[in-house]
């Protein structure tokens, strides 16, 4: 296993709470990457990503509803749950991609595709190296499927402290599917509207200054 595709993560709900533009998009692509007070070296749309990546991974780690389902896993993943939550989050948006998006899946991710390829260079290093096995693999787009989640969650486990319990973790999905989907309907709306009004605020023209969120 290369590992240079260690860094596979929740990448599809990151990009498509990003809005339409681009930078913000790649902000919030790379935010994992970037620590502390660094943000302030990119252009400010990518700026507004990288502390929307923070905001949205906030959000979701206080959420009790996503608690309820990182729960599932704690008994193989201990503290690493919420890893695993975040992978499965990403899975159920690709299935119920049509209530939530316009246009199918596979357009998104080939975009998504493109506005990355034309900012590579504004890129930290460790998402350069990884890149082209995640465009390749079409990586994003093989979430809607149980064998891309086993997949990514097994690249994760070879190249991380991640347990390596990647087909128990299938199992817990299949046996507790409908409440996990249940759960994340409850949630991602108000994933949504909670990153696109703050969205909103950061992007404003006369926006007052925000605390940026430590990750």
């Amino acid at each position: 296993m290369d590992r240079r595709e260690e860094c596979i993560v929740n990448y599809l709900a990151h990009l498509f709470l990003s809005g339409d533009e681009p930078g913000v998009k790649v902000g919030n692509f790379i935010g994992d990457h970037v620590k502390g007070q660094q943000f302030k070296r990119f252009p400010h749309p990518i700026q507004t990503g990288i502390i929307l990546h923070r905001h949205i991974d906030t959000f979701t780690d206080l959420h009790p509803t996503f608690r309820e389902s990182t729960a599932l896993f704690r008994e193989g993943y201990g503290r690493y749950a919420g890893v695993v939550g975040d992978i499965v989050y990403d899975h159920l948006l690709a299935v119920n991609w049509d209530k939530y998006a316009h246009g199918e899946l596979h357009a998104f991710v080939s975009e998504a595709h493109r506005t990355l390829i034309r900012h590579y260079f504004s890129l930290p290093w460790r998402v350069k190296q990884f890149l082209p096995f995640l465009i390749n693999s079409r990586r994003l787009e093989t979430y809607q499927y149980s064998e891309g989640i086993e997949k990514t969650l097994a690249i994760m486990a070879a190249n991380s402290s991640l347990p390596n319990q990647s087909r128990w973790a299938i199992k817990q999905v299949e046996r507790h599917y409908d409440e996990l989907e249940q759960q994340f309907n409850s949630f991602f709306p108000e994933m949504e509207q909670s990153a696109q009004k703050f969205l909103e605020q950061q992007l404003a023209p006369t926006c007052p200054d925000h605390p940026v969120p430590s990750r």
